[in-house]
Order: structure tokens, then sequence, then C-alpha cells
């Protein structure tokens, strides 16, 4: 039985659900920052333990496979308690990964390192789970792209701020250089410093286990209402009713391979992009500032499409465009080089096509969602719990691109982002319609 009370979405007056919004989107503010510093701790930890690419995108890894273990159980955890509890335990498991930073940073444990990143991982899945049927609801339909693009600002203003941050506290002016002769040192004197570099991000990572746990606690006592999400429409109930488990619905089913290879397709472009830049002559200094280049280019794509959807072009329509977009933008970086000077940086034309890659991801998560949520009713937590467990794209996805990075060059390992845009294209085209798998 359910011990908390729901409420429906009709019930909830403009300013309840405005309020609800509100602390929806310093959720997703929250989850930006904890989630694209790994675009900085992946060649921070490439550096202090001296991995090669593969080893180090077991940071993304370690992060991202939690949504795969948990995202169901999730679902059925926030059916039984409901979502503020939920939510409030989800901020407390991510602090208990914060905190084993500070053991792992002391005797620079790599191991443990990734254990206090799955452990984020887990909490972020719960929620991630409660927090984007919120959006998916408080609201009509059509402009769930809308709220999707808000939330989607706060989310990468985060991920803006948190490795610039991050390198602010970390990262040293003197810095420069001594990455640059780090490894000309002894083995004794480079030990020294490598246990120095990993002794840096225990305060940082102290900090954020505390704010977590303040923030928890404030969402549990918060006024977000516990929303009856089985009332998604009259039409979605009847439909619901004659379907007897979420994998009767292959536009939900469909759409969560699309959520897998679009997440997975966005951490390549946002955590490769530093080793990538490097690879064309930028220091690791220089290079650390471009994953807020491609996020900012997320941002400006967030921005046009609060804007222009609904009242210029549809949702379903900016998702078309935004999938082309990526596939031309993946066979640029393929097939185009060249260097040339852009923002005060000499470097290849490609890194370039990898900031715009930002744009292009912009408006997918934003179309696929309520596509993939539509129709379900009842089963909308558990269908929203599918689409969260997807996200393990981002743990998969860069492995198999660190896999061909070694082995094949970083350039050429970029080929993995063609069969994601390519299959992103046929769900927004056409698997987003399917209602019935004899179709």
């Amino acid at each position: 039985m359910k011990n908390y009370q729901e409420v429906s979405v009709q019930s909830l007056t403009t300013g309840q659900k405005r309020m609800s919004v509100l602390i929806i989107a310093i959720m997703f503010f929250v989850f930006g920052f904890v989630t694209w510093i790994n675009a900085i701790l992946i060649p921070y930890f490439k550096l202090a333990f001296e991995l090669n690419h593969f080893e180090s995108y077991l940071v993304a890894f370690a992060f991202y496979i939690a949504y795969l273990v948990m995202s169901l159980p999730a679902g059925y955890f926030l059916n039984r308690f409901g979502f503020k509890t939920g939510m409030m335990l989800g901020f407390f498991v991510m602090s208990v990964g914060a905190f084993l930073f500070i053991p792992a940073g002391a005797v620079r444990s790599y191991p443990l390192f990734l254990l206090g990143l799955f452990t984020l991982g887990i909490g972020l899945s719960v929620l991630q789970t409660a927090a984007n049927p919120y959006v998916t609801i408080l609201g009509d339909k059509e402009r769930a792209a809308q709220r999707f693009s808000i939330m989607g600002i706060c989310n990468k203003m985060a991920g803006i701020i948190a490795p610039l941050l991050f390198a602010a506290i970390i990262l040293k002016p003197e810095d420069k250089e001594y990455f640059e002769s780090i490894l000309t040192l002894s083995p004794q004197e480079k030990n020294l410093a490598l246990n120095g570099l990993t002794q840096r991000v225990i305060v940082p990572y102290g900090i954020v286990g505390v704010v977590l746990i303040g923030l928890g606690l404030l969402i549990k006592f918060s006024p977000l209402p516990e929303i009856n999400t089985s009332e998604d429409g009259k039409s979605d109930l009847s439909d619901a009713k004659v379907k007897p488990n979420i994998f009767a619905f292959p536009h939900l089913v469909l759409g969560s391979v699309a959520i897998f290879f679009h997440v997975g397709s966005q951490v390549i472009a946002v955590d490769s992009i530093i080793n990538y830049a490097q690879h064309h002559g930028l220091s690791f200094y220089d290079a650390k500032t471009f994953p807020s280049y491609t996020l900012t280019a997320t941002i400006i794509g967030y921005l046009l499409g609060i804007f222009l959807i609904p009242k210029y072009i549809s949702q379903l329509s900016a998702l078309k465009f935004c999938t082309c977009f990526g596939l031309i933008l993946s066979t640029g970086i393929l097939f185009f080089n060249g260097e040339i000077n852009l923002l005060g940086y000499h470097t290849d034309v490609s890194v370039w096509f990898l900031v715009l890659l930002g744009f292009a991801n912009s408006m997918i998560w934003a179309g696929v969602w309520p596509l993939a949520l539509s129709d379900l009713g009842k089963y909308l937590k558990i269908g929203a719990s599918l689409l969260v467990m997807a996200l393990c794209g981002n743990a998969i996805l860069p492995m198999l691109y660190g896999y061909f990075a070694d082995y094949m060059g970083l350039r050429e390992a970029y080929w993995v982002l063609i069969p994601c845009y390519a299959y992103l294209i046929y769900y927004a085209f056409h698997g987003y319609k399917l209602r019935n798998w004899k179709t």
C-alpha cells in the first residue's frame, strides 16, 4: 500500500504548478552539476592514475551504469513511498558517493573513486526517475518540449559552471607547465606528485556531500505535491487498460533505445572533447574550457526551442531537425580536417564540429520524452523508469568510444556516433508512431 497522499494534476493551481516546476528546475541544476563534472574528471584521472583512454572512460561507465541497475527498482520504490521521500533518499545516497571521494583521494585509489561515482549514479537515477514525469505532465503535452528546454538550460548551465569551478579549485596557474613536466620526474617524485593531484578533490567533494544532504532535507519539507501520475488523460487510461505491461507499448520501448543512443552520443561529445582538443595541439589547461563551449551550444538550442515551440514549429519538427543535424556533424568530424583559428584557439575544425553537436543534441531529449511517455496511463512511473534506465547509454557508448580511440585513433573512434544518430532519425520520423508490435 502507498503511505502517501496523491493529488490530481488538474486540482493544482497555477501557482502550485509554477512552484513545482521551480523546485524541479533546481533539481535539474544539481543533476547537471554532479553529472557534467565528469568531463574534467576523465582527463584529470587519466593523468593522475596514468590511464589509457578506455580506462579513463570507466569514470563515465561507473557513474552511468547505476541507471541500468537502479532505474526500474526506483520506479517501484517511488510507487510505494512517493516522490518526495524517494528524492530525499536519492540525495542522501548521492552524498554517500561524494563522501567516498575523501578516502579515495587520501589513498589514491581509482577503484574507490569509481565506487563513489557509482553511488552518486545510484542516487541520481532515483532523482531522474522522479523528476522527469513531473516535467512531462505539469502542463500541456504540446509544451512539454518548452518545459524540458527550461530544465535543460538549468542542467547545462550547471554543466558549464561545474567543470570551470572544479578546475578553478583544483588547478593552479603553474599547472600548465607542471602537467607537461610531470612525466619527466623520477618514479618516486612522480608518485608524490600524482598523490598530490588526487588529494585535491577531497575538499570539493566533501562540500558537495554536505550540500546534497541539505538538498534532500529541503525536498522532503518542500511544497512539492505528490502527483497522481495515473491521470494522464482519459484516453490514456482506457488505452493502458488493455496493455498487460510496459513492453506492450512499442513507442515507449523504441523511445528508451532512442534515449540510450542520445545520451551516449551527448556524453561522448562533452566528455571526449578535452582529450580530442589536446590531440589537436591544445594543452590540458586550454582544452578544459571546451566542454563549456559544447554545453553553451546546447543552451542556445534550448533557448531557440523555448522561443519557437510550439508557436512557429512543433516539438516533433525540432526533433527531426536535430537528429539530422547530428548525423551531418558526426560525418563532418570524420571527414573534414584543417587548422583554423577561432576564439583564440588554433586547432582542427573537427573540434568545433564536436562543439556544435551540443546544439544538435539540444532538442532530442525534449522531443523523445513526451513521445515515449504518451498514452501510458497507469504505467507512467514504470515507463519513466525504463527511459531513465536507458541512461546507461552514458556508460556503455563512451566506453566503446574509448576502446576505439585506443585502437583506431581519436578521430576514427567517432564512427560510434553514426549509428546513434541514424537510429534517432528513425525514431523521429517513424518509431514514435508505433502503438502495436505487429505494425
